[in-house]
């Protein structure tokens, strides 16, 4: 990797609020005694208004330590209900808040900590028809989300908006952290996320945080960087990571650093060379297909329900065909689908799969995506009867089985 360039410094993002009293003075006092923080920084903390994107892996220490560090409005969105597979990083929710809607839960968990804090509850997914006006009257906004059309979405309207954007991605052990600010302040260098990533990944192509795994401690890690640059962009103090990208291997215990410069947020998207690459950076970040149209969308559908009589009936001796679970090996040892053979979506796409052309074959994944995208490469492969299961194991468990987990 290249040496980073030197950081630069931004001006304070808030006009400080109003003088603290003794509690304020007594509850930051390790803030006051911050040189660049002090008094008047953690009066533009109290003074300042925040939209943190994704109340999950990243949202959830971002918001806890924004709470605490004195932020006086915090804005959450996030569409989601707690599942129960979110504990295990999600750091805001507990078991019994499974069910109820993320930002309620995460709203409770940062007046727990101070209730004197302004929450704003965006219980909506944020996309491009709405973000705008979402993000609109902040004055920072931290995109913890897990799925690619959000974060365009959030970066997009972050640039038109002038507003600055703490960014960070996890994905297995694996981790980038960012911030970026497409239309700064004169003297500020111009750079988002389309210069480190031009355009998003083809659906499917990078695993989600519930295909790949994730490491849980490494959200907290990440997530907490993310609130430091928050804090540091809000009162002044510092370099922030502006025109950097920190890339961390949590297994070797390393963080490394990118250089990354920017285009004129009203010239033509940059080229993937200009700054990180998908070479020198590790990947955009883990990939939700929810919210995300599948690849392949012609290739033939089968429901759940469908497929589950099918099985039954080829167990009779009634049907022929060979049902595929196109998952990694450690996908299928959370929960399978009886009667499947595994053969992973690379040894597909790579023509490796040894499958029977004289019978059918039906496909699954974990939520349809992949399986349409073996769907579509066997199609071109010549095979003439391929469908795949729509919903995936998702829709097996909800429709046919449901006494098994979700992951």
């Amino acid at each position: 990797m290249s040496p980073a360039r030197g950081g630069v410094r931004v001006p304070p993002l808030v006009e400080p609020g109003p003088p603290l009293d003794a509690a304020a003075v007594t509850r930051w006092s390790r803030h006051l005694l911050l040189p660049g923080v002090g008094e008047v920084g953690q009066r533009r903390l109290t003074n300042a208004r925040v939209c943190v994107v994704g109340a999950g892996g990243l949202g959830a220490p971002v918001l806890q330590y924004l709470a605490a560090a004195g932020v006086g409005t915090l804005g959450i969105v996030d569409p989601d209900e707690v599942e129960l597979s979110n504990l295990q990083r999600q750091v805001l929710h507990g078991t019994a808040d499974v069910g109820r809607p993320k930002v309620d839960s995460a709203r409770d968990a940062v007046h727990a900590i101070d209730g004197g804090v302004r929450v704003v509850a965006h219980p909506v997914r944020l996309t491009a028809t709405n973000a705008e006006e979402i993000l609109a009257g902040y004055d920072l906004v931290v995109d913890g989300t897990d799925n690619f059309p959000t974060r365009y979405a959030v970066n997009d309207a972050c640039v038109r908006l002038g507003l600055p954007e703490v960014w960070g991605s996890v994905l297995r052990f694996d981790a980038q952290v960012s911030v970026f600010w497409g239309r700064p302040p004169d003297g500020v260098p111009a750079v988002q996320l389309r210069d480190l990533f031009p355009e998003a990944p083809p659906p499917g192509s990078v695993p989600s945080c519930a295909e790949g795994g994730v490491l849980g401690a490494l959200c907290g890690q990440v997530g907490s960087v993310m609130a430091t640059e928050a804090v540091k962009l809000l009162t002044g103090a510092g370099e922030p990571l502006l025109g950097r990208v920190l890339v961390l291997d949590a297994l070797a215990g390393r963080w490394s650093e990118v250089p990354l410069s920017g285009a004129p947020a009203d010239g033509p998207a940059p080229p993937a060379s200009r700054g990180g690459s998908h070479g020198s950076v590790p990947g955009p970040g883990p990939h939700t297909p929810d919210g995300a149209p599948p690849p392949a969308e012609d290739v033939p559908t089968v429901t759940a329900r469908r497929l589950a009589e099918r099985l039954a009936a080829r167990d009779r001796g009634g049907d022929r065909f060979v049902l595929v679970d196109v998952r990694e090996p450690g996908e299928r040892a959370l929960v399978a689908i009886p009667g499947a053979v595994s053969i992973p979506l690379g040894d597909v796409l790579a023509g490796t799969a040894d499958l029977p052309r004289d019978v059918p074959v039906v496909l699954h994944c974990h939520s349809g995506v992949r399986s349409a995208q073996a769907g579509r490469a066997l199609l071109d492969a010549g095979y003439s009867d391929v469908r795949h299961v729509g919903g995936g194991v998702l829709a097996w468990v909800a429709d046919v089985d449901p006494t098994l987990p979700t992951y």
